[in-house]
């Protein structure tokens, strides 16, 4: 755990925000034992560390138009450096992809899509994903309903 973090105010202050990121600074510090200017401090100070990185606002993806999620599975035919950064550099480009990591295991990368129908997901697959140079096999799960979605980290465990 960032060293930062094994203050228990500053872990405090972290689940708060992770939460509700529209906490007014008054809001935080009275939720975590603080007067205002102390707490703004500890934001600050986890900004600048970079335990904090940024804010958003999270979107309901269904109320989007995006209801159909996919995982897909991608196995380069060469596994080099140069074959790597060119695929990553290339599914980066595409908004459809919300998650890509590099993987261990039978696949070299796991995608988590988010598409608006199976028609949206075919077009994808066919216009983007395999044009990609080097790609030698895709598989591809869709998921049925979330069970468990979660944006805050773990702090306490």
């Amino acid at each position: 755990m960032a060293e930062i973090l094994r203050d228990p105010i500053n872990r405090r202050i972290v689940e708060a925000l992770q939460a509700d990121g529209r906490l007014t600074n008054q809001e935080l510090a009275d939720r975590v034992g603080l007067s205002p200017s102390p707490c703004l401090r500890r934001v600050k100070a986890l900004e600048a560390a970079g335990v904090i990185s940024g804010y958003v606002a999270l979107v309901d993806p269904a109320t989007a138009g995006l209801s159909v999620t996919a995982f897909v599975r991608v196995r380069l035919d060469q596994q080099d450096d140069h074959h790597l950064q060119r695929f990553e550099a290339e599914v980066q480009r595409f908004p459809e992809v919300m998650e890509c990591y590099l993987m261990t295991g039978e696949s070299d990368y796991q995608l988590r899509l988010l598409v608006g129908s199976l028609a949206e997901f075919e077009d994808f697959l066919r216009q983007k994903l395999t044009r990609i140079a080097g790609i030698s096999q895709v598989t591809t799960s869709f998921a049925l309903r979330p069970i468990v979605y979660r944006t805050a980290l773990p702090l306490d465990r």
